[in-house]
């Protein structure tokens, strides 16, 4: 692939260099930095935006219920048509009245245009472009310019991805929680998710979808079940690294969520990866 395909989609200010060092401090739960770390080689990977937005694209298509109009839907009426040459429309009126039914046209009629079960929804995607697509999302939470483009508030001090020690995974109260994100500079983020907080315009609120909320920053550990803490947190998601997605980091298709890791997730995810120099 030459240079110049390779490099199709980038967000600007983000190249196969990166931006930045390779290695980053790792925080304690106190949020001072210690030793630092070296980042595994998918955080070099370019960020494009293009393949990020497909690949969420076609993973939220594979949730997508079929759905259909009832086959009779604008169809029960008694109609009847009085034939040409009387002066009137062709449309089909109601026995004995001259009200319009049945045609599309008409109030209470046959829709014309309905959806239809047998609609295929789901969209398919190249197996190597999802996993580039990974690879592109998870290099996205590194660049600050394309977090903050995103929404997210931290403090400019703060140095990303975040990787904090392994102690992050023992986090179990939201107290616990709320404490470290402050010490880290990382809480106003959470703050501008629970403001954030609004009742949804239009029919969803009546479908169990009353509330909105903004999406806030991401917990990458090493297991399923660690870091119970922050989960309560507005906006806030929990992933153990063996299941993260594009979707995860990337929510709506927009590279570049606030995501802290822990020491143990970066791990994982080099050997998912298979970065040998991580």
């Amino acid at each position: 692939m030459s240079a110049s395909r390779s490099a199709a989609g980038a967000l600007p200010g983000h190249d196969g260099d990166a931006s930045g060092p390779a290695r980053v401090p790792v925080l304690s739960l106190g949020g001072k930095p210690g030793a630092p770390v070296e980042l595994p080689d998918v955080f070099s990977t370019p960020v494009r935006a293009d393949l990020i937005h497909r690949a969420v694209v076609a993973a939220q298509s594979h949730r997508v219920q079929p759905h259909g109009t009832t086959p009779t839907a604008g169809l029960r009426h008694s109609v009847e048509w009085s034939g040409k040459g009387r002066g009137v429309a062709r449309t089909p009126r109601l026995m004995d009245s001259m009200r319009g039914a049945q045609a599309p046209n008409t109030v209470g009629g046959r829709p014309a245009h309905p959806p239809r079960v047998e609609r295929i929804w789901t969209k398919k995607i190249n197996a190597k472009e999802r996993r580039l697509a990974f690879r592109a999302a998870v290099a996205a939470t590194r660049d600050p310019a394309v977090v903050r483009a995103r929404g997210h508030r931290f403090e400019e001090s703060t140095r990303l991805p975040v990787v904090v020690d392994d102690a992050l995974e023992g986090v179990a109260s939201s107290a616990e929680a709320s404490h470290f994100l402050d010490r880290a500079g990382l809480l106003a983020d959470v703050r501008r998710a629970h403001d954030g907080v609004h009742v949804r315009a239009g029919r969803g609120k009546r479908r169990g979808r009353y509330r909105r909320e903004p999406v806030s920053l991401l917990v990458v550990t090493a297991q399923r079940g660690r870091a119970i803490g922050f989960r309560n947190l507005s906006g806030v998601d929990v992933v153990a690294v063996g299941s993260l997605g594009t979707e995860d980091l990337a929510p709506g298709g927009a590279p570049g969520r606030l995501t802290v890791y822990s020491v143990g997730a970066l791990r994982g995810l080099a050997a998912r990866l298979g970065d040998a120099d991580a």
